[in-house]
């Protein structure tokens, strides 16, 4: 960890999180403050936009943009515990404004600002090391958007290496993607059906109980998958494991 820490970060919660795990945002909280940061949740927050961005309704993705902006103005960082809605923040809200100089450069200083919570703990703030234990062998999902947009791949994994009692058993095809991709899997049920297949058999391939990855909405995919095969796998949220909460009940298990 380096000797001087952020003081202020803001936590991008995210709206699935919010809704259907909040767990993982206080687990984001706890490493995030024991790595040094006060963190705070900004109240006017919403959602990130990406529903609107991959529909094509830019209309609609500017004015939530903007007032994401405006919310999480003033924080050194913002931190999200998923890629994909950090690379919505710090890779497309620039975009947005290309008609409009000074908005764009009020997104352009929030974007620098930008980070998923794995790369902002190990980059950002130099920690390779958690205080938590994890009895169990794991496997690891590499999230598309985590990965291709803003290289998230060793930092989970150095973190990991850390926890007592884990074991890491790497699948045949971590980076394959699992399906999900936002409104993809509701344009194209059929396709995104059999790649999540896919994606589940591999992870059973692992010998793993439990699956791990950094964006919840791939980790509820393959949780529903894994769950209407009858693979008794648990699925967390890396940041759960990591602060030491992974004892709880898996996602997709009692909270119907």
């Amino acid at each position: 960890m380096s000797s001087s820490p952020p003081r202020r970060v803001a936590l991008f919660v995210t709206c699935l999180v919010d809704l259907f795990r909040p767990s993982v945002g206080f687990a984001a909280v706890k490493l995030l403050e024991d790595a040094g940061c006060i963190v705070e949740v900004p109240p006017l927050q919403v959602c990130c936009g990406q529903p609107a961005y991959n529909s094509g309704d830019r209309a609609s993705t500017k004015a939530i943009a903007a007032q994401v902006i405006a919310a999480f103005e003033g924080y050194e960082y913002v931190v999200a515990p998923s890629g994909s809605c950090a690379g919505m923040l710090s890779h497309h809200y620039p975009g947005l404004f290309d008609d409009d100089p000074k908005m764009k450069a009020r997104a352009e200083t929030f974007a620098g600002r930008c980070h998923e919570l794995m790369a902002f703990l190990v980059d950002v703030l130099g920690v390779t090391r958690v205080a938590a234990r994890y009895d169990g062998t794991v496997t690891y999902h590499d999230s598309c958007s985590g990965l291709r947009e803003l290289g998230v791949k060793q930092q989970p994994r150095t973190l990991l290496g850390s926890v007592e009692g884990l074991r890491l058993r790497e699948m045949r095809t971590p980076e394959v993607c699992c399906g999900f991709g936002g409104t993809f899997c509701v344009k194209y049920p059929e396709i995104s059906n059999a790649m999540v297949g896919e994606k589940t058999g591999d992870v059973a391939a692992s010998g793993a109980g439990t699956l791990l990855a950094g964006d919840l909405g791939c980790l509820m995919n393959m949780a529903g998958k894994l769950q209407r095969e009858g693979r008794p796998i648990k699925v967390r949220h890396v940041a759960e494991v990591l602060a030491g909460m992974g004892d709880r009940h898996a996602i997709g298990e009692g909270e119907r």
